[in-house]
């Protein structure tokens, strides 16, 4: 028999989305079978797939499972593969440990995270991104040296080339709660970027569907009417300058690259854009200013947390604000 107690990570989880978590290595016709076999019960009862686990609750399973091979395993209810998570490490291991020194923490709380992203690192482990390089990899290895129970996880992302702020969560709970508020639109994001050009109003919305196309250079959005998604962008000049402006952004909805694609679409793409810019501006702009990178970050973070309205503000890095120093002049 394998014997588990849930704790806040898996609370509020279905149960056959729970043993999928915790047996990764079964296949799915393995949690069907025991279900159906009346083999897994909660609290002493029989359990049902759809089942809701609260915290405490104490889960048995009568059969064996070929990812649970020892004695410390079947305890837990983990493969080993994940066993050793959050291991302290020795003086050694912690000196040569990657990562976790570069991480930019602006908050810690008990249940999550406020991150600063450097431009250039990728939010998650992808294709063509080497090992150990994305924000994810070395949240684990921040989590790692702080004993978590819970791999550190994003609530959200930003693309590769833009920093600025993202909401990590540290249990599995605090997960389901931010992406809800996500999902819900309670979580207000502002960033701030340079666009070519000077645009007519000071304040404005530009409401354009986008839609997702993929060939051998990338993914792209693109304005399409009749097969995107709906897309909401607001905005409003912080500073004139000669030919650009530098805008306030707060996004109503959350799709791919869809500050970049819609500031391109009316004709002020933003500075520094490899894939929606205006590419001989950004060369005769970085020899010019010094930009090296896309003009766009996150700034700001709004979100209802524990009964309380929360703000986390992180001011723009200091590679571009040398180079608003440099348009000033």
């Amino acid at each position: 028999m394998i014997t588990r107690t849930i704790d806040r990570n898996f609370a509020n989880m279905r149960l056959d989305r729970f043993l999928r978590k915790a047996f990764p290595e079964e296949s799915l016709s393995v949690f069907f079978a025991i279900l159906r076999k009346k083999k897994v019960r909660v609290n002493g009862v029989i359990g049902k797939a759809n089942q809701m686990l609260q915290e405490g609750d104490t889960i048995c399973i009568y059969e064996n499972l070929k990812s649970v091979n020892t004695a410390e395993e079947k305890v837990s209810g983990f493969p080993k593969t994940k066993s050793t998570w959050g291991k302290e490490q020795s003086p050694s291991e912690k000196k040569s440990a990657w990562g976790a020194r570069e991480l930019d923490i602006i908050l810690e709380t008990e249940d999550y995270l406020v991150v600063n992203k450097p431009s250039g690192m990728p939010s998650q482990p992808g294709s063509g991104t080497r090992p150990g390089e994305s924000l994810v990899e070395h949240l684990w290895e921040w989590g790692k040296q702080e004993r978590l129970d819970f791999k550190p996880t994003l609530a959200h992302r930003l693309d590769q080339e833009t920093s600025g702020l993202l909401l990590v969560a540290l249990h599995g709970d605090t997960l389901r709660d931010l992406t809800r508020l996500i999902r819900e639109h309670e979580v207000k994001k502002f960033y701030l970027a340079l666009v070519k050009g000077n645009l007519d109003k000071e304040k404005g919305t530009i409401e354009a569907s986008l839609a997702r196309t993929d060939n051998a250079k990338g993914s792209k959005m693109q304005v399409d009417d009749k097969n995107g998604k709906k897309s909401i962008t607001h905005y409003s000049i912080k500073k004139h300058y000669n030919g650009y402006d530098l805008v306030k952004i707060n996004l109503e909805t959350g799709r791919m690259h869809q500050i970049r694609a819609h500031f391109a679409s009316i004709g002020h793409p933003l500075l520094g854009d490899t894939r929606y810019g205006d590419f001989a501006l950004n060369r005769e702009f970085k020899k010019q200013y010094g930009l090296s990178r896309l003009f766009l970050h996150s700034c700001r973070l709004e979100y209802p947390w524990q009964g309380k309205n929360t703000v986390q503000e992180c001011p723009l890095p200091k590679e571009l604000q040398d180079v608003l120093k440099k348009l000033e002049q």
